[in-house]
């Protein structure tokens, strides 16, 4: 996790090392989270109650289901399909009519509640879509079979044909795909609800200096001290006050190694202890903490629809108003021509198959599918909204740091100054200076070394410089340009300014105030940072760096990496204008793991956020890569752009085929002697619906 002090540390890399602890910056970015804590807190209950209630929903749209299927049965079974009996159609049945009556009023009014009361709301917005075409379909349906049943009960000699058939087997198809979408869209409120089992019911929370007591986790108070014991999960996020534990965060971040932490550094609540106690204080409540702010963020998501889908409801509208110029005109024009008898059944037709089956399966079909194959890529979809945008992405703004790199220091270049000194011993020497410290440049160089360390004596740490300390009798110091400059050292100048203009940070290895060594340490690159950088360039996708850090620094990596379009020394807000400015030229992806990235991944097109960047996931991001792998964004534009692709052509077979239907319907070929049969219509909205349901499942990674 990046902190808010990177920025001047890469524009003067000397200045790196100064052995002010880290913790401390890590500690107030908990705090910042725990002041965004307090201002989304308020939002918790409304949100809540806003996901238990699409819970409800979801749960009535199951029983509605049912029981419309249940209603169907014996309606299929005693009504024709369209005018047609079928081998399985059972007549004769005293007050047959009124019982296929009473079993359609049944499930109209329970089945198609849910489309009436969105066709009054789409119509109260003077937006009609899916919901008012649907509601129209059923709707003429059930009134015009009434008609057509009351007619043959009082006229038995004079037989109509009703679509009781049609509105069953509607209500069934129409339910069955909200029902699919809405489980798609509730995958991610699973994985949370998953997430929150790693968190345990209780806390060690102190009442007394050295006592604790468990307590339920939802009575943890802010600045309540909490005891983390070995091998136990974090209950919430807090920061650490003694101890020193390794903490499995791979659930949280996807980081499979330990993570190393000490004294003022953040935890989440939900990772994992190693071997050692720690004792820590709570920054946040369990109602507020990492899990609940990504609960939020999915509760956000399922609320809302992506522009494919607006798109649906665009066609459905189109369908709607051509549905009700065609019926009316087909209505009035054969009332004239042939009477009342013959214009009626054409425009209820017309009216009926304007409302294919398909199209209420066109796109959850596919919403299902790709919000499953992206969970098993490790991508979290928090807005799919934003994914409409894939096929206009003509940018790809990443971070550096944590993002194209580690985040961690390395060793790079080893300069020894005296030749008596091997860069093994400079190395060697340095680490055991750094014996304890948890600055990152301290563990750059420890990590560096394999062999045992000598015995210091002595040691002391310079704050804001470095270390001393006296190994076999010989004063060293570990410290930074400026320190060396204060004090008159000489410095070889060319070999120091090298090594900065390779993007390194530098420190100066002394023996009794004599430079024996230079230690270059810089970010590491992802291991397949390389091929991810090319793989957008294969895509025709221009990759571009922005970076806090200092030119040089940016520049080492960028020309490792092959990218040429960099801005580096940035602060969160040139971050927004460069993403606007790019904007202009066309759609952005913007790739970030940091807080101060939040914005800009806010500011794109579509924000990704790297796993291990847990504010970004919470606050901006519109997709989480839970593996925190930069080049699962290659998965993710594949997989975007077909899911696109199979969304329009779903849709065109879901509703296109009404360019010819309608007309035909409409009995525009009648003079002639061709009109469509309503068994036809039937077969053809069959067919279309096997069409989508196969299409759908042919989206896949590949």
């Amino acid at each position: 996790m990046k902190h808010e002090h990177q920025d001047m540390r890469h524009k003067m890399p000397d200045m790196a090392h100064t052995h002010h602890d880290m913790s401390h910056d890590m500690q107030s970015m908990g705090h910042e989270h725990h002041d965004m804590n307090d201002n989304m807190q308020n939002m918790n209950h409304h949100q809540d109650m806003a996901h238990d209630s699409h819970m409800m929903h979801m749960g009535n749209m199951n029983r509605e289901l049912v029981v419309s299927l249940i209603l169907t049965i014996p309606l299929v079974i005693l009504s024709p399909m369209m005018g047609m009996k079928l081998p399985f159609t059972v007549t004769g049945i005293p007050g047959q009519p009124w019982l296929v009556l009473l079993i359609g009023t049944i499930l109209f009014f329970y089945g198609g509640q849910p489309f009436l009361q969105g066709a009054l709301t789409e119509l109260k917005a003077k937006k009609p879509a899916m919901m008012t075409l649907i509601a129209l379909g059923i709707t003429v349906a059930y009134v015009y079979s009434l008609y057509a049943t009351v007619i043959q009960i009082l006229q038995p000699s004079h037989m109509l044909m009703d679509f009781f058939w049609e509105l069953a087997t509607l209500i069934d198809i129409m339910l069955l795909g909200h029902i699919i979408e809405m489980r798609a869209i509730m995958q991610a409120g699973s994985a949370v609800s998953a997430l929150a089992q790693l968190v345990p019911k209780q806390a060690h929370v102190q009442h007394h200096p050295g006592h604790f007591m468990d307590q339920p986790l939802t009575n943890v108070q802010l600045q309540d001290v909490i005891l983390v014991k070995a091998y136990e999960r974090v209950p919430v996020d807090g920061v650490i006050i003694n101890g020193a534990p390794l903490l499995d965060e791979s659930l949280l971040t996807g980081e499979s190694a330990g993570v190393a932490k000490a004294v003022g550094m953040v935890v989440v609540g939900g990772s994992k202890n190693g071997a050692t106690a720690f004792t820590m204080q709570a920054t946040a409540t369990a109602q507020a903490g990492f899990l609940a702010q990504v609960k939020q963020l999915v509760t956000r998501a399922q609320n809302e629809k992506t522009a494919i889908e607006n798109l649906a409801d665009r066609v459905a509208g189109w369908l709607f108003y051509a549905a009700v110029g065609i019926g009316v005109l087909t209505f009035v024009f054969w009332t004239m021509m042939q009477g009342f008898a013959v214009a009626l059944p054409l425009a209820v037709t017309v009216f009926i198959i304007a409302c294919p089956h398909a199209l209420g399966l066109a796109i959850p079909l596919v919403v299902s599918r790709l919000m499953g194959l992206a969970a098993q890529q490790g991508l979290l979809i928090q807005n799919r909204t934003a994914l409409e945008q894939v096929n206009h992405v003509q940018f790809v703004l990443m971070d550096k740091t944590g993002t194209l790199t580690d985040g961690v220091f390395t060793v790079q270049r080893v300069l020894v100054e005296q030749n008596q000194y091997q860069e093994t011993d400079i190395l060697r020497i340095a680490a055991a200076l750094e014996q304890g410290s948890t600055h990152p440049i301290a563990a750059g160089i420890m990590a560096a070394v394999t062999s045992a360390l000598p015995s210091v004596v002595d040691a002391k740490m310079l704050t804001g410089v470095g270390v001393t300390g006296i190994i076999e009798d010989t004063q060293y110091a570990l410290v930074n340009y400026p320190y060396a400059l204060e004090h008159d050292v000489v410095i070889n100048e060319a070999h120091y300014q090298t090594l900065v203009a390779q993007g390194n940070t530098v420190s100066l290895l002394l023996a009794d105030d004599e430079v024996i060594g230079l230690i270059a340490l810089g970010d590491r690159v992802k291991p397949d940072a390389v091929k991810f950088i090319e793989e957008l360039k294969q895509m025709q996708l221009m990759p571009v760096m922005l970076t806090g850090d200092n030119e040089h620094a940016a520049q080492r990596i960028a020309q490792l990496l092959g990218i040429s379009d960099v801005h580096a020394s940035l602060k969160p807000q040139d971050k927004i204008t460069l993403v606007t400015q790019y904007q202009q030229q066309g759609a952005v992806l913007m790739l970030g793991d940091g807080v101060n990235d939040s914005p800009a991944l806010a500011k794109a097109d579509i924000g990704v956020a790297i796993g291990a960047g847990t504010e970004v996931a919470i606050n901006a991001a519109d997709v989480v890569l839970t593996n925190s792998n930069p080049s699962d964004v290659i998965k993710l534009l594949h997989l975007a752009k077909q899911a696109k692709r199979k969304m329009t052509q779903n849709l065109w077979w879901g509703a296109g085929y009404n360019i010819i239907a309608l007309p035909l319907a409409a009995g525009i070929l009648l003079p002639i002697g061709i009109r469509l049969d309503p068994m036809v219509g039937a077969a053809v909205m069959s067919l279309s619906t096997v069409v989508v349901a196969l299409n759908a499942l042919t989206l896949r990674i590949k």
